[in-house]
């Protein structure tokens, strides 16, 4: 089967992009600025043991930290997406590289626990502006046929800045302390954006988008009800719901002290099991593009067959009979988890193709709301759970499996619906494309 057919995106159409060096070049610049945002969200993953000791928190307010985060990122999606759309790439990437240096720096100087709250909700807003910017560079750079394997690249070089965090931030941390690793990490967030300033650009000479006028809060609302018209939006955010959140959670904050203290593992055992997260991911996100980019029909079995993956090994973990479970389950689980965030990029590949050029900024700003909403309330359902069970992390850790049952029913709901639209617009694109003059 040609990739025409089986992908309704694989068909360039007149007007497109056309990708190539230049496109990979900008384009890489601003995959640079995420994977500067992701060392920065994650750094917290690898010193939350640290940070319990350093403002004398217990897991609840420990939680906080991570939940105060995920809700600043969750509720500036959509108006994240909004502001892409109206001002375009550069200016909100650059406002966001310059908010998350200043979180994490903050973070860094911090002697209080309220001080770095703050400056963890700073990096949050930061790093909020970041994907979303990402995804639109490389729908204004790149035809449409390599969305998937563009977004996944996305997703790849985000899990590079994760595997940073777990190997370089973590012996930082341990080799010249808290304030030296996260005021150092900053001088990254400096030189990303200083390469924002010099060689991005928001669309290729001669693919200028159609300028927008101001319409104030009728052009807002008007965009939101588009975008969450659109069966493929919702299915999209209900598929990003439901993947990413229980690798986000492992990784971002909980990972490392279930392995120490619920499986008796030392440090430094964890922390390779993390990085077992982190390349099982980069690895699977290569395998994900290139399916979907080939197969659209895979889009669906892939997301819940992790899904299934995931709920299987974290339940044969949690009931293992013995007090820990053995090393070969720990390991297959963190490699199973690894599949999650990949999964978590195929909501995008429902709602790209449900929404014209004008409206993706917006489309992706609700898709990419659903995971880090699953993970905010997982993170805190673990760390109530943990506080009222004295440390039980079988129950705590079992809130995972009442998130995925929603998202699975959300997404069997919605799944007729967002297919069959698209199938109605790729015969609409397709018909009108035959009737372009030559």
């Amino acid at each position: 089967m040609s990739d025409t057919k089986a992908n309704p995106a694989a068909g360039s159409l007149p007007g497109e992009p056309p990708g190539g060096r230049r496109a990979l070049a900008v384009w890489g610049v601003g995959v640079a600025v995420y994977f500067v945002a992701v060392i920065f969200r994650t750094s917290l993953g690898v010193a939350g043991l640290d940070a319990v000791d350093r403002f004398g928190v217990n897991a609840s307010a420990l939680s906080t930290f991570s939940i105060l985060q995920l809700l600043v990122y969750a509720g500036m999606q959509i108006p994240v997406g909004l502001l892409v759309d109206r001002l375009g790439t550069k200016k909100v990437l650059g406002l966001g590289a310059l908010l998350f240096t200043a979180g994490q720096l903050g973070f860094a100087l911090s002697p209080t626990y309220g001080m770095a709250l703050a400056s963890r909700a700073l990096l949050g807003c930061g790093d909020a502006l970041t994907f979303i910017s990402v995804l639109r560079l490389g729908t204004r750079w790149f035809p449409a046929r390599r969305g998937p394997l563009v977004g996944q690249f996305a997703g790849l070089a985000g899990m590079a800045g994760n595997l940073v965090s777990t190997l370089v931030i973590a012996r930082l941390l341990h080799g010249v302390g808290w304030t030296a690793a996260f005021a150092g990490s900053a001088l990254a967030g400096a030189v990303v954006f200083v390469l924002l300033v010099l060689f991005l650009k928001d669309h290729p000479e001669g693919h200028e988008p159609q300028p927008v006028p101001h319409q104030g809060a009728a052009y807002v609302r008007r965009q939101i009800a588009a975008s969450w018209q659109e069966p493929g939006t919702r299915l999209g955010m209900w598929v990003h719901f439901t993947t990413q959140f229980p690798a986000m959670v492992f990784l971002l904050l909980w990972g490392m002290p279930f392995l120490v203290e619920a499986q008796g593992l030392s440090r430094a055992t964890a922390g390779e099991l993390l990085t077992l997260v982190v390349l099982s991911n980069m690895a699977v996100g290569l395998v994900y593009g290139q399916i979907v980019a080939r197969h659209h029909g895979a889009r669906l079995p892939l997301a819940l067959g992790t899904v299934a993956a995931t709920a299987l090994l974290w339940a044969a973990t949690l009931a293992y009979p013995a007090d820990t479970a053995p090393m070969w389950l720990l390991i297959v689980l963190c490699t199973v988890l690894g599949a999650c965030g990949p999964a978590s990029m195929i909501g995008f590949d429902f709602a790209r193709p449900a929404n014209p050029p004008e409206r993706q900024g917006t489309a992706s700003g609700i898709t990419n709301m659903g995971g880090f909403i699953a993970s905010m309330t997982t993170l805190f359902a673990i760390g109530v759970l943990l506080d009222a069970t004295e440390g039980d992390y079988t129950v705590a850790f079992s809130a995972v499996f009442l998130l995925q049952a929603l998202g699975v029913v959300q997404i069997l709901r919605l799944r007729g619906r967002a297919v069959r639209r698209e199938r109605e617009r790729l015969v609409t694109s397709r018909v009108e494309t035959v009737h372009v003059p030559a």
